[in-house]
């Protein structure tokens, strides 16, 4: 709920922009490393691979990002083209608005302490998650009335 809550007013604050606050993330992530794969954005973010897909195809889709060469041919990296620096730049001070009116309601000490144990919570997570994880799918059961079983 906290998180939904906090997602729509970045949100609300930034539509001036163009952007949610997951582009908006995205971009300044790739903006801050000159350009970027989509690994790099999933570990950097902690956004799961289909958000991210999505999130990405649509930046490219509105020229925003564009692809560039990577050595390994199947990486799919990408850079800021020019719409994306700007849009970035209207979007920043929108979202230190955003950032600012969340600091002026919980208080400069009580925002450390979300962000650190929030910190912990995603360290413990992404932990816990361990690499090479695969995702669990559900099969269908081939006789009518059976449960379907999860396989790994």
């Amino acid at each position: 709920m906290v998180s939904r809550a906090v997602t729509q007013l970045y949100d609300d604050v930034l539509r001036p922009s163009g952007l949610r606050v997951t582009q908006f993330s995205i971009l300044a992530t790739i903006a801050r490393m000159d350009a970027a794969n989509l690994r790099q954005l999933e570990d950097t973010l902690a956004i799961d691979q289909t958000t991210l897909t999505r999130s990405v195809n649509l930046l490219e889709r509105d020229g925003m990002t564009e692809r560039v060469p990577h050595p390994d041919g199947r990486i799919k990296a990408m850079r800021l083209t020019s719409r994306g620096r700007r849009a970035l730049e209207v979007a920043r001070p929108l979202w230190a608005q955003a950032q600012g009116k969340v600091l002026r309601e919980l208080g400069r000490k009580a925002w450390a302490d979300a962000q650190r144990r929030l910190a912990h919570l995603l360290y413990v997570v992404v932990k816990n998650r361990g690499p090479g994880r695969r995702r669990r799918r559900v099969q269908p059961s081939r006789a009518p009335g059976r449960r379907s079983r999860v396989v790994g």
